[in-house]
């Protein structure tokens, strides 16, 4: 099939397109813009702003959908906190968005080294005081794993349940559902606020993705995004649908009546774009303390 028009996306012409990405490649650090060869990497890097991708570049599980490789993976880089603590300051970040390859090998999947990252951040850039989001793995289901990272107070913890469950076979095969709608639930009784996304021409119907929408306001989730799959390569899934602008309308519309309070549904969604919004938006709408 012929992408459409509305997937279309432009090259860089900022010069901060290549400050970013300089800045990241001279820090020895890896994105999701660039690891998953997402469609908004250019307008992101030409904003001075890039999803941080940690643990690594090596996965290990094999999404079918997903760019970045599964295989042996390398031991955690004690030095990582620090170097992407500096390029947070450095691009002035006021909203840090975190991220990890799944790092099922390690006894806590990674959960310490996301809080040493998420400690980092809060001091190098203590002069923003930025709101930190992470976008985690389902941790195989631990209670411990999750209470780490969440111990470490992020503004906005993300799981990703990607597609409907009918296609995890075939799609997330190492995952489980109703673990991550789970993982969501858990999120919203410690007080966090969950978020969580998924990406349709995969072969989902229109009504599993509502149903999707249902189970995720179900779990307590307060953010959802949707967005159009787009084939990393040959050797990924061909995309099977291309979804109109305003079937993504439908979707949103979908959500909100679920009881979701924040839908954010379009081709060129992704769980991190526009992030900083998402939160601002979100802050904007939370009662002023009580003094």
């Amino acid at each position: 099939m012929r992408i459409p028009p509305w997937l279309r996306t432009k090259l860089p012409t900022s010069p901060a397109f290549a400050g970013t990405d300089s800045l990241v490649e001279g820090l020895r650090l890896h994105t999701v813009c660039r690891g998953a060869k997402c469609p908004n990497m250019f307008e992101c890097y030409s904003k001075r702003t890039a999803t941080f991708l940690i643990m690594g570049h090596v996965c290990t599980r094999n999404c079918a959908f997903c760019n970045i490789s599964p295989g042996v993976t390398e031991p955690l880089d004690g030095d990582e906190p620090r170097r992407v603590s500096e390029a947070a300051h450095r691009l002035g970040l006021k909203h840090v968005v975190i991220t990890s390859v799944t790092r099922d090998d390690l006894l806590d999947g990674g959960a310490a080294h996301f809080a040493a990252v998420i400690r980092a951040v809060r001091e190098a850039c203590a002069d923003v005081g930025p709101s930190i989001e992470v976008l985690i793995p389902d941790f195989r289901g631990s209670r411990a794993a999750l209470r780490t990272v969440l111990d470490a107070a992020p503004e906005i913890v993300n799981h990703n349940v990607e597609t409907p469950p009918a296609h995890y076979g075939r799609i997330r095969p190492q995952a489980d559902y109703r673990q991550s709608l789970e993982l969501l639930r858990r999120v919203r009784e410690a007080g966090g606020i969950p978020k969580s996304g998924l990406m349709v021409g995969l072969g989902e119907t229109d009504e599993e993705v509502r149903g999707v929408l249902a189970d995720l306001a179900g779990s307590g989730c307060r953010i959802a995004t949707i967005g159009q799959y787009m084939r990393p390569s040959r050797k990924h899934p061909a995309v099977e649908r291309y979804v109109h602008p305003d079937v993504f309308e439908e979707y949103a519309r979908w959500g909100r009546e679920a009881g979701l309070e924040y839908v954010f549904s379009a081709p060129l969604v992704r769980s991190s774009y526009n992030a900083a919004h998402v939160f601002e938006r979100i802050a904007a709408a939370q009662p002023p303390a009580t003094p």
